[in-house]
């Protein structure tokens, strides 16, 4: 079939104008291949197709309405699109629903990829509920990144436009009519009626069969309300834990195994500046997080595949191990600038890839093989395919335990010798030495044991204040650092060791901000701080959750609940957490949904479960 642009002539309907939305009015839709996030207005300003880190179509949360969206809502006056009155997700899907109510009647769409395990599509279905409602739809495709608009070849009713990578096709119930690079529609419906849209996307000129909307949406809503069911968690608040739950396995790319850390790019950490980094990768150690997250939830289907995607990235290379890859287990990350975006509200640069990708992260290898280690503790058939991961991460630790290196918080700066990157290169010689003594893999425990405490002596000779009754950031530093928290909760020390009670009470002191949320770190403001960087940064959520857990494990228990509450509050409308909370203004900051978050949430509502053992804070996993 040959593709030619049809000579389709402009269309009689305004373009609608729209209002930039904060981080925390988008909603979230996945697949997991891919992932979208939309506005209040029921705009999709973010999708990249076919798979997480593929260039983005809809690229608009990082610039203007020119850089690609697509928008169905009602026709508000002077062409503004209204905010939604209502959304929520159906039940324990991904599936969103947001409703209008106007003065002509109401009207709601129902959006959703889904979840057939082929190539990827997005369903938008409009829905009259009352009166007659007039409603439009504009489609603004962009390629590379939101910079060129493609050419739009009609076929019969159904509409096509080439992407960076394939192609994708829009049918529609109603005649879509072309203005430049732009899908234009304006129809009504009345009560009863329903209107749908699909945009599917092929990997070449091939036509795409019609999509049943009325099938695929029966069939989505089957997947995942099957999917939260099998989760073994029966306590407080199991709405919120099904939630996190759907947001970390709809970050799951299905086809290899591999867990994103959030579906967006360059979200802010700081409005208006430069901390702005793409998160549509595979990281080691956020992989390890969700894993052992979905192993204590009772998704073991999940973690096999994780460790499938971790043994095949690697391929038995430990010399070569990078820190993350592409969901498909792509090394080269090269970090870009797209200088034609100005960013979410004016935040620049906006970068793509990630240099990262080329750190020394020590603590990597501790948090991939305590995420093992629970995950053979839960399931023990997967012994086999733990072990060699094990034995091939804790070789490493003993060649590089005492490099400094770029830490949890991938500092742009000078290396340290970060006390969390040190305890959690001990975290990883402890698990191997437990594992070796259940007789569940081989391998020279003596050499292990000594080594494990070798670590442990000078960590707290060299990583503890003794004056201020603390452990540091790095050797010899002054500052302190959330991720001590995690590092303690390791099982390094007993839990009424008084350094351990001392560096709980301290980094809360420290770094705790209006309403009890936690800086991970003090930045730097106009000068470079520790991480290299200027500017300042929100509170990270995932630091809460280990301050959570951490109070709970010392019989501060009354207190911690409260920060579970202050947690939760950062949510948006939908249930959903981005990376950090800005406490004074109010508001998300960073990628979003992201993992970390996530995690943080549904650790701390588990451990509510948990009566905590006053000698100790071992715990399965480094939580």
């Amino acid at each position: 079939m040959s593709l030619i642009p049809s000579p389709r002539t402009s269309a009689p309907v305004l373009q609608p104008v729209r209002r930039a939305g904060r981080i925390e009015d988008h909603a979230f839709l996945g697949n997991m291949r891919t992932g979208a996030l939309v506005d209040r207005d029921g705009t999709i300003t973010w999708m990249g197709l076919p798979r997480f880190d593929s260039p983005a179509h809809f690229t608009s949360i990082l610039g203007t309405q020119e850089h690609g969206l697509w928008l169905i809502g009602p026709a508000g006056p002077d062409t503004v699109a209204p905010a939604a009155d209502r959304r929520t997700y159906l039940g324990h899907t991904l599936i969103l629903e947001s409703s209008w109510t106007t003065e002509d009647g109401t009207a709601r769409v129902i959006d959703f990829m889904p979840t057939t395990g082929e190539a990827a599509q997005l369903v938008r279905i409009v829905q009259g509920v009352a009166g007659r409602v007039v409603m439009q739809s504009l489609l603004r495709a962009r390629t590379g990144y939101g910079r060129t608009p493609p050419d739009l070849v009609f076929v019969g009713p159904r509409v096509s436009a080439g992407l960076d990578q394939g192609r994708i096709w829009i049918d529609a119930d109603v005649p879509l009519h072309a203005d430049g690079g732009d899908l234009l529609s304006q129809f009504t419906v009345s009560a009863g009626e329903q209107v749908a849209f699909a945009l599917s996307w092929r990997p070449d000129n091939s036509l795409p069969s019609l999509p049943d909307s009325a099938a695929l949406l029966r069939q989505t809503a089957e997947f995942w309300t099957d999917w939260a069911s099998r989760c073994t968690y029966a306590g407080f608040r199991r709405e919120d834990v099904i939630r996190s739950l759907i947001v970390l396995k709809a970050l799951t790319y299905e086809p290899t195994g591999a867990m994103v850390a959030a579906p967006s790019v360059s979200l802010p950490e700081e409005i208006g500046g430069t901390r702005n980094w793409s998160y549509v990768y595979c990281w080691l150690r956020d992989s390890a997080f969700a894993a052992e997250a979905l192993t204590e939830f009772g998704y073991r289907q999940e973690v096999q595949d994780w460790i499938g995607w971790l043994t095949t990235v690697i391929g038995g290379d430990f010399d070569n191990l990078q820190i993350m890859y592409g969901v498909g287990g792509e090394r080269d990350l090269t970090e870009q600038e797209l200088p034609w975006l100005p960013g979410h509200a004016g935040s620049r640069p906006v970068r793509i890839g990630n240099g990262a990708a080329g750190q020394l992260q020590l603590d990597v290898f501790g948090e991939v093989v305590c995420a093992l280690f629970a995950a053979q503790e839960r399931f023990p058939d997967l012994a086999p395919a733990v072990a060699p991961l094990v034995s091939g991460f804790v070789r490493c630790v003993e060649k590089l335990w005492q490099e400094p290196d770029e830490g949890i918080w991938e500092i742009r700066g000078p290396r340290r010798h970060f006390v969390h990157s040190k305890v959690m290169a001990w975290a990883a010689l402890d698990r191997a030495v437990r594992l070796i003594k259940a007789g569940s893999m081989d391998g020279p425990l003596g050499r292990w044991t000594v080594l494990r405490d070798e670590i442990h002596r000078e960590v707290c000779a060299r990583g503890y204040d003794p004056q201020r009754n603390t452990f540091t950031q790095y050797y010899g530093s002054g500052e302190l650092d959330a991720s001590l928290l995690h590092a303690l909760l390791s099982g390094f020390l007993p839990a009424d060791d008084k350094r351990v009670m001392g560096t709980i009470e301290a980094v809360q002191r420290e770094l705790s901000i209006k309403g009890g949320y936690l800086l991970r770190y003090r930045t730097g403001g106009d000068e470079p701080g520790v991480d290299g960087l200027t500017g300042h940064e929100g509170t990270f959520l995932i630091g809460l959750g280990w301050l959570i857990i951490a109070l709970r494990h010392i019989g501060r228990s009354a207190e911690a609940e409260l920060l579970v509450s202050a947690l939760l509050r950062a949510r948006n409308d939908v249930g959903l957490l981005s990376e950090e909370w800005d406490p004074h203004a109010e508001q998300q900051l960073g990628n979003f949904p992201q993992a970390f978050s996530h995690i943080a949430a549904l650790r701390a509502l588990a451990a509510a479960l948990v009566t905590a053992d006053p000698g100790s804070l071992i715990v399965p996993a480094p939580w």
